[in-house]
C-alpha cells in the first residue's frame, strides 16, 4: 500500500457506487479519513460504514448534488466541521454507469439531457473544486484528481454528450493546475477505459464491456481495482511534483 495517506482527509464524489466505492475503500485501507459524497445518501452511508468497519480509516458520509453549488459548499463545510481540513478531492461523480443516459447518435439526444450531462460532469467539477480551494489555499497544500474517460482519446460512436463532457474534464484539469500551482496544489486527471463498474451488471453491459477487450494490449475486462493504484499515487506525496497531467489506465487501448 502506498504510504503518506494516513490521516489525510479525502473527499470522493460519486463515492457510493462502482469505481468511487473502490476508491473509498482503498483510501480507507491506506489509513485516510474518507468522505464518500454521493447524491445517493444511503449508498454513501453504506460505504462509510464499510470504511470505518473494515479498514483503519475513519469515514463521514455526505449527500451532495455536485450540480448544485450550495450543496457542494455544504459538503465542504461538513468535512471541515468533522475533520478540520481537506487534503484531497476526487471529482468522480458523473452521469454514466448508475444514472441512465442516451447512448444513441447526435440526433437522438434531447437538449435537456445534454444540459444535465454538462451540469453534472463538467459544472460539478467547477463547483466542487471551488468549494474546497479556499481550504487548500490556506493550508498551502492539496490535491484535486479529476476523472475523464478513455472515450475522449479514441472517440466513441454514440453518447456524444458524455464524451464531450469528459473532454472538458481534461481542459479543466490543465487550466486549474496552472491557476493553483503557486499554492502548492496539484491537479491531475485519470482517463479510465471501459470498466465493469456496475455492482449488478446486465448481460448487455457485460457484452459491451467485453467488446472493448479486443482493442486492448492487455486483453481482459477492466475492474475498478485496476484504477486504485494510480489514484493512490496521485493522492500521495509520491506525485507532489506532477500536475496538469492526464494518465490513461485502459489496458493499453490508447497511448498518450
Amino acid at each position: 500500500m502506498i504510504e503518506g495517506l494516513k490521516d489525510k482527509v479525502v473527499i470522493v464524489t460519486g463515492g457510493g457506487h462502482g469505481i468511487g466505492k473502490a476508491y473509498c475503500l482503498a483510501f480507507g485501507q491506506a489509513g485516510a479519513r474518507v468522505v464518500p459524497a454521493d447524491i445517493d445518501g444511503p449508498a454513501a452511508e453504506q460505504v462509510a460504514a464499510q470504511v470505518s468497519g473494515k479498514t483503519e480509516g475513519k469515514s463521514l458520509a455526505v449527500r451532495v448534488d455536485v450540480a448544485d453549488q450550495e450543496s457542494t459548499k455544504q459538503m465542504a463545510r461538513a468535512v471541515l466541521e468533522r475533520f478540520g481540513r481537506i487534503d484531497v478531492l476526487v471529482n468522480n461523480a458523473a452521469i454514466f454507469a448508475t444514472i441512465p443516459m442516451n447512448r444513441g447518435g447526435i440526433e437522438s439526444i434531447d437538449p435537456t439531457e445534454w444540459d444535465r450531462m454538462m451540469a453534472v460532469n463538467v459544472k460539478g467539477l467547477f463547483f466542487c473544486s471551488r468549494a474546497v480551494l479556499p481550504t487548500m489555499r490556506a493550508q498551502k497544500s492539496g490535491k484535486i484528481i479529476n476523472i475523464s474517460s478513455g472515450t475522449v482519446l479514441s472517440g466513441s460512436a454514440g453518447r456524444i454528450h458524455y464524451v464531450t463532457s469528459k473532454a472538458g474534464v481534461i481542459g479543466f484539469t490543465r487550466t486549474l493546475a496552472r491557476e493553483v500551482g503557486d499554492h502548492n496544489i496539484q491537479v491531475n486527471c485519470i482517463a479510465p477505459g471501459s470498466t465493469l463498474s456496475e455492482e449488478n451488471p446486465t448481460e448487455e453491459i457485460i457484452r459491451m464491456r467485453q467488446a472493448s477487450v479486443q482493442g486492448r494490449t492487455l486483453k481482459r475486462l477492466q475492474k475498478p481495482e485496476d484504477l486504485v493504484g494510480i489514484m493512490l499515487f496521485l493522492a500521495s506525496p509520491l506525485s507532489d511534483f506532477m500536475t496538469g497531467q492526464t494518465v490513461s489506465v485502459d489496458g493499453g487501448q490508447n497511448f498518450l
